[in-house]
């Protein structure tokens, strides 16, 4: 036992804890808080399979519906900068236990939401809770386990990172077709419970000799401005106008609020995010890399839910389980990604896991009202391969080439940044959809005119068709235009979802540049020079 401890670079009191609960402590340590991952990422695209059930339920559009899943990703963007601070101030302990218990305040708060708004706040706060809660087992890996098995463990640990999101439409597939909606807003609820009395017994307190960092609260507000700033302003482009003074003021904003947020972190003595992080070569190309992983992650988990609900008309229940095999893969996947993210040349993996990325989002340039089940569960199991080679490894290979003194910074900036571009993928896939269905929708309904050929002829067929309703010439006529209109919107439909899929391939094809730019493994420590 004694030998193992001093291979670790860790706290005197991690090392007290693991002679009292023995060689698997570090085991029990990573399992309550990838139980507590679990939990909260599950609620970060559980809710994707019930939008089409919120936006019925409540009369709202696509534009609004779509901040359900971007107020999460966005709140849990920002706290993900206030771990390192929590830690430091109140222990990991009390950071996890207060964690949890605002998660399931906000579960409750919107499984019992009256109005839309009451939903996007509960939303808040769970992604709050989820930003402060899923840094941490980058961080606790190095302080828990010694050099060469820390890959391993990564990948072990990382399937509840990327499993939760991907089992989360399943899950709430069935919650909303046997009960309600509502429900998956409780779905985390039960393993919350079970986290908080493990980390209360196993996780490490706050040395009590440790000065108290003070919170960048200048730097806090700056990076809400900024964040909230640019997703409105995306968010609300297409109805009141690109260049209409509401969209402009906010992006106005999120520059001004950018601009100050860069401007101060680099001028105050305890910064939100030390940007000194990324005058480390290899750290600053794998958090490239891992905004185009975050963007691409969230953004299929939700726009392949939505696609086979609202064009293919499948149930919340039958959209999750053709994405369930998916999930399995990746949890196969995981482990061996990360054993080798150990041994070979991480270049490698996370190219091979891009191009599965970028292969699956072509072949769902395909898809459409008439793809069968078996042919979406295979792009997802293609996917989901490459998610599985990515995740384990951009952690380790990001965390790796740092000093110890940086670790819980790099952890909270990769998770960060991930995050982050989670949320503006969601949001850009958004405005696509929301666009460019407009655009198909104008575009066929200016071909439903006497003079267009194929139209005429599709108005024909369906008044034949109707003979048998016994409507006459005049109503059979009526009726067969409506119909036509209804194809028409469900085609504009389609096309929109396949070239938010092409903008999913062109993107995952672009990471060639900084994996061409990304550098062999090197020492720990290894920095670039720019002036800070």
């Amino acid at each position: 036992m004694e030998h193992y401890l001093n291979r670790l670079n860790t706290t005197q009191e991690i090392k007290t804890l693991y002679r009292r609960f023995g060689s698997n402590y570090g085991w029990w340590v990573m399992l309550t808080i990838s139980l507590a991952n679990v939990a909260a990422l599950i609620a970060g695209t559980i809710i994707n399979v019930a939008i089409p059930d919120i936006m019925g339920a409540f009369g709202i559009g696509q534009d609004k519906a779509q901040w359900l899943a971007t107020a999460f990703l966005a709140a849990s963007t920002v706290s993900m900068l206030l771990n390192s601070w929590l830690i430091q101030s109140y222990g990991t302990r009390n950071t996890v236990l207060g964690a949890v218990s605002l998660f399931i305040a906000g579960s409750v708060l919107g499984s019992v939401s009256p109005n839309t708004d009451m939903l996007i706040a509960a939303r808040i706060l769970q992604g709050a809770a989820t930003g402060v809660v899923t840094p941490m087992s980058m961080s606790l890996v190095f302080q828990l386990f010694p050099a060469g098995r820390q890959g391993a463990v990564m990948g072990i640990t990382s399937i509840s990172i990327v499993l939760a999101p991907a089992i989360g439409p399943t899950l709430g597939g069935i919650l909303i077709d046997t009960f309600s909606w509502r429900y998956v807003y409780l779905m985390g609820v039960p393993l919350s419970i079970v986290v908080l009395p493990m980390a209360a017994l196993l996780l490490p307190g706050r040395d009590p000799d440790a000065p108290r960092p003070p919170l960048d609260i200048a730097g806090l507000v700056f990076l809400i401005v900024a964040i909230c700033g640019v997703l409105i302003a995306l968010s609300n482009g297409q109805r009141e106008g690109w260049s209409s003074n509401f969209v402009l003021l906010w992006l106005f904003a999120a520059a001004a609020g950018t601009g100050l947020f860069l401007w101060w972190e680099t001028r105050t003595e305890h910064p939100l995010l030390d940007l000194k992080v990324f005058t480390f070569y290899r750290f600053t190309m794998i958090s490239l890399l891992g905004f185009v992983f975050g963007a691409g992650l969230y953004g299929s988990t939700y726009l392949v839910p939505l696609f086979l609900q609202l064009v293919q008309q499948l149930t919340p229940t039958d959209s999750g389980l053709i994405m369930l095999p998916a999930a399995l893969t990746m949890g196969l996947i995981f482990p061996l990604s990360g054993r080798l993210s150990d041994r070979v040349d991480q270049r490698y993996l996370l190219g091979i896991g891009f191009l599965f990325l970028a292969y699956s989002s072509y072949l769902m340039m395909g898809a459409n009202v008439n793809t069968s089940a078996a042919a979406f569960v295979f792009w997802l199991v293609v996917s989901r391969v490459g998610i599985g080679l990515l995740a384990p490894t951009l952690n380790l290979s990001a965390i790796e080439g740092l000093p110890p003194q940086y670790l819980q910074q790099g952890a909270g900036a990769m998770n960060f940044v991930r995050q982050l571009g989670g949320a503006f993928g969601v949001n850009v896939l958004s405005v696509v959809l929301e666009y460019r269905t407009a655009f198909h929708r104008d575009a066929l309904q200016a071909m439903q005119t006497w003079g267009h050929a194929d139209s005429m002829e599709m108005v024909y067929e369906l008044q034949r068709e109707l003979v048998a309703t016994g409507l006459s010439v005049w109503e059979r006529q009526y009726v067969a235009f409506a119909m036509l209109g209804e194809l028409a919107a469900g085609k504009a439909l389609e096309n929109s979802f396949q070239e938010g899929f092409l903008l999913l391939a062109v993107v995952f094809m672009l990471t060639v540049v900084p994996l061409c730019m990304l550098r062999p493994r090197h020492m720990r420590g290894e920095q670039v020079s720019l002036q800070l």
